[in-house]
């Protein structure tokens, strides 16, 4: 069994790609699953897909296969050629996997460092997979390891202090554009989800009146009860009429389709800078009519702003990341060595056993010999093993375990593994403590 990881993210595509690859409602992501876990060898998926990625984390006993299922499945969906998307993305397999996997949650590979956004994301997607029965032990214990160095890096070093996000730097650059204050302005939020609400958090927080627009006035509600003051909400119909009598707006919805076309712009003789934080993008392509639209890409200069002063952070988190990756092999192999040692035992016992019980059934020993003798074949077996069982669980810290122990376990036909324990579990993942 080994760890895959197929990454697209704002280091191998732009948003133009990005849309294309991305996953908006459930039964795409049904869809995707099922089709990767069809093929053989492939054991459990999860799929993460958020506005700057799109993951696939299996685990396989056959990488090539699971390679090869991962972009046609993703063929099929965005319409990429198979060779495009092979030389747009970064695999990564065992502890290269594991490694990326425990960057990703302590958001060291995301656009804006430091953020706090993609650890939710994250348990969401596991979440998902395990509820629908995509994923289950194997990748639980990688996820359970995510997020227990996600917890150390956050403690252990600033870079999640005074966070920045994706939406938190579209605020920065509206308040750059904007003469360097939002105090007395107002602007319009479109969507109810996590990036919405951190918008007009980040707005509020700046001075900015807020009107939020979702097609569930329900949730818009929430967010503006949540964050308190300066927020109105407003009906979905209503966003042709603001959106040509405001100067700022920030959309992030789920749509699959652009929810601010052409035709409802209206020349304005003032000008508009409008956040579009969706992907796919909310905004359709608005030529001239004083509208500056600003997409996920073009927030990179804050975020390289942003990871200059937090690179001194950044390596403290990745030494955090390194062990934390020699941690959970160490922890997996004994886990995986334990087992097969007490089974090959437990084998050549039963096999000690049937043998002296032959012998005594055939006369070749007499029966108040029996015990002497199945102590004098135990301890035979005993001191044969012991030189295997002791490099056995020396090999445990180094790479080469996992061949070592599928090897083993091929001859002595056995599968013995652990189950996880309670400590271990999936739930453990998804308390709501885990940010």
């Amino acid at each position: 069994m080994q760890y895959l990881v197929v990454s697209y993210s704002h280091k191998n595509t732009d948003i133009v790609v990005r849309e294309k690859l991305a996953f908006s409602d459930a039964e795409e992501k049904h869809r995707a699953l099922r089709s990767v876990l069809d093929v053989h060898g492939v054991n459990e998926a999860i799929l993460l897909s958020t506005c700057n990625r799109v993951e696939f984390i299996v685990s396989t006993s056959n990488p090539s296969a699971a390679l090869d299922a991962i972009f046609m499945v993703l063929h099929h969906h965005s319409a990429l050629s198979v060779e495009e998307l092979e030389g747009r993305a970064d695999v990564y397999e065992d502890e290269g996997a594991v490694h990326h996997i425990f960057a990703v949650a302590s958001s060291l590979d995301s656009l804006v460092v430091g953020e706090t956004q993609i650890a939710g994301q994250l348990k969401d997607a596991f979440r998902f997979a395990y509820e629908n029965g995509y994923c289950s032990q194997k990748l639980a214990r990688v996820i359970h390891f995510a997020f227990k160095c996600a917890a150390e890096v956050r403690n252990s070093t600033d870079i999640s202090k005074s966070p920045v996000s994706v939406a938190g730097a579209a605020v920065t650059q509206a308040k750059e554009v904007m003469g360097g204050n939002l105090g007395g302005f107002t602007g319009l939020v479109v969507g109810a989800g996590e990036m919405s609400r951190i918008v007009a958090q980040h707005l509020v927080a700046n001075g900015c009146n807020v009107i939020i627009f979702n097609r569930s006035m329900e949730r818009a509600k929430a967010i503006a009860e949540e964050v308190g003051e300066r927020i109105d909400v407003e009906p979905f119909h209503a966003l042709p009429e603001y959106i040509n009598r405001y100067r700022l707006l920030f959309t992030a919805t789920g749509a699959s389709h652009a929810v601010i076309t052409d035709e409802m712009v209206q020349p304005a003789t003032f000008e508009r800078h409008w956040f579009d934080l969706a992907v796919p993008r909310d905004v359709d392509v608005i030529s001239g009519k004083n509208v500056n639209v600003y997409a996920v890409d073009d927030l990179q200069q804050i975020v390289d702003t942003n990871l200059s002063m937090r690179r001194e952070q950044a390596r403290k988190a990745y030494e955090i990341v390194g062990r934390y990756t020699m941690e959970f092999f160490r922890w997996l192999q004994s886990m995986m060595i334990d087992p097969l040692i007490k089974e090959i035992r437990l084998k050549a016992k039963k096999s000690a056993l049937a043998e002296v019980e032959r012998a005594v059934k055939k006369g070749f020993i007499t029966p108040e010999s029996r015990e002497n003798v199945e102590r004098l074949v135990h301890n035979a077996f005993k001191k044969f093993l012991h030189d295997p069982t002791v490099r056995l669980r020396a090999v445990a810290d180094q790479p080469r375990a996992d061949t070592i122990i599928e090897a083993i376990k091929y001859i002595f036909d056995t599968d013995a593994e652990v189950k996880m324990g309670d400590k271990y579990k999936c739930e453990f993942i998804m308390k709501d403590d885990i940010k």
